[in-house]
């Protein structure tokens, strides 16, 4: 297939279908095809107008309720041959600010009652630079030029800028009207955040999967449940935090969800008892995992839940490769567990003007994942955990995630996390955070209920019941900030022993 640009892609959708509906805002309005090229040309040569040149970085600071605006803008920017930097109205304004110095911004558009942090560079709504000159604006754009920089989400240090070309953006995507994507839906669902990796994959169905892009301005249950119900949707797409949710909210005993044929989760793995309780909450979905990351997109694995393989992460998609590798970067055989690389079948990724961290994660069309896992003899992938949540306790390295698996099987368990904190014999020990279905549960029992599921090392030393795990707009949780509840927290009533 030939390698387009995001812009092109645009044009052909708006040829074909200029009054198919692209976006749905809860709420908002909705934007065709026809309207978002029309928009998109407007915007790009209100930039150029104002002095964008090919190279700049525009960064674009949008909520959940301007998901037109931002499609607009976003292909505008790369119309103007520019690079488009998403960022979320969820960020605290110095990551905003971090971000924006990091690529070296020039400019800054905003969604409605937003405002970038000051740093002597404009910014406009995208509607102050409508009006002026129609059609393209014929800036020499190719499949190899930088498109977008995305960030990541950070839980583990600062956010790194990841690069991305136009052909990496559109590897893969439908031309063929009878060919596109989930085309058993009129709408696709999602409540995304603009400004990670799994709304960025949002915004490019919008272009070419056959449904049309349905979002809530702001993600809660009883909107996400109610858009399902009344728009009959047959595409979900969640994280595990919204999936958890939704399930201890028990909207799906009070709506009917019987729409959903595909049910998708994406960001981080699903614990196996949540994908267990998603299946009977939507009877008629395939429930399917995603594995990726900012730096592997679009390489992916993608996996139907199967309980006789609950914690299986399934096998590349889309000429994509995966391998486990040892400590001298040796592939390891099945069954042995290592460090988890993708190779992307597009044009690889990136880190933005970080040459030293691009040598250690993008190696000859391979990407680090940051996680260790094994593949079984049929080469599906399981994790074991992220490598920097591993804990070495004594002379065991145990998975958090496994503990965390083990914790959601129980009846009372809404929500769980596992880290490691100090101890002064052990080294590290396991430390389990708890959200409760409701007052009461009794750690005693919670014990005894793990203790016939885990190894006697892999027990969590100390449990802390909170009301909230700590999370990032990717809905991951936050460890580092985990652990210093930990390390603030009092010995007594909260806390086992």
């Amino acid at each position: 297939m030939t390698p387009r640009t995001v812009p092109q892609m645009l044009a052909l959708r708006a040829e074909q279908e200029p009054g198919g509906v692209a976006i749905v805002v809860e709420g908002e309005g909705t934007l065709t095809f026809g309207e978002w090229e029309r928009r998109s040309h407007a915007v790009a040569h209100g930039l150029l107008d104002r002095g964008v040149r090919p190279g700049d970085r525009i960064g674009l600071l949008f909520g959940g309720r301007d998901w037109a605006d931002f499609a607009v803008s976003y292909c505008a920017v790369q119309l103007a041959g520019a690079v488009a930097v998403p960022l979320s109205d969820r960020l605290a304004p110095a990551e905003v600010r971090h971000m924006l110095d990091h690529c070296e911004a020039s400019a800054v558009l905003c969604g409605r009652d937003l405002e970038a942090p000051d740093g002597g560079r404009w910014t406009a709504a995208p509607a102050e630079l409508e009006g002026g000159t129609a059609g393209p604006p014929g800036v020499p754009v190719g499949p190899q030029d930088l498109a977008q920089i995305l960030y990541t989400s950070g839980t583990t240090g600062l956010p790194k800028g990841v690069g991305a070309t136009h052909a990496n953006l559109t590897f893969g995507c439908e031309t063929r009207p009878k060919r596109r994507r989930f085309g058993h839906s009129r709408h696709l669902l999602h409540a995304f955040p603009i400004g990670t990796n799994a709304g960025q994959t949002m915004l490019m169905n919008a272009l070419d999967a056959r449904p049309a892009m349905l979002t809530p301005a702001r993600f809660t249950p009883a909107r996400f449940t109610r858009l399902i119900e009344s728009y009959e949707v047959g595409t979900v797409f969640v994280v595990p935090a919204m999936a958890i949710e939704l399930l201890n909210a028990g909207l799906h005993e009070r709506h009917d969800l019987s729409s959903v044929v595909l049910l998708g989760s994406a960001a981080s793995a699903l614990p196996p008892a949540v994908s267990v309780r998603l299946a009977a909450a939507f009877p008629n979905a395939t429930v399917t995992n995603y594995y990726t990351s900012t730096e592997a997109a679009p390489a992916q694995t993608i996996m139907i839940f199967d309980p006789a393989r609950p914690d299986a992460l399934g096998r590349p998609a889309f000429g994509g490769a995966l391998r486990i590798t040892g400590p001298d970067g040796g592939t390891l055989p099945p069954g042995e567990a290592g460090e988890v690389w993708m190779r992307s079948p597009a044009v690889s990724r990136s880190y933005y003007r970080d040459e030293q961290a691009s040598a250690e994660s993008f190696r000859g069309g391979w990407v680090r994942m940051g996680d260790m896992g094994y593949l079984d003899a049929e080469g599906y992938l399981h994790l074991v955990d992220r490598e920097s949540d591993v804990v070495k306790s004594g002379a065991f390295k145990v998975s958090t995630l496994q503990v965390e698996a083990a914790l959601y099987e129980h009846p009372q368990v809404a929500e769980a996390a596992v880290v490691g904190v100090p101890h002064p014999v052990l080294g590290t020990v396991l430390a389990a955070a708890v959200v409760p279905r409701s007052a009461g549960m009794s750690e005693t029992g919670l014990r005894a209920f793990l203790m016939e599921r885990l190894a006697g090392h892999e027990l969590p030393d100390r449990v802390l019941v909170v009301d909230a795990l700590p999370r990032n707009q990717s809905g991951k949780v936050i460890k580092r900030e985990l652990r210093g509840l930990f390390g603030a927290a009092v010995t007594g009533q909260t806390e086992g022993t």
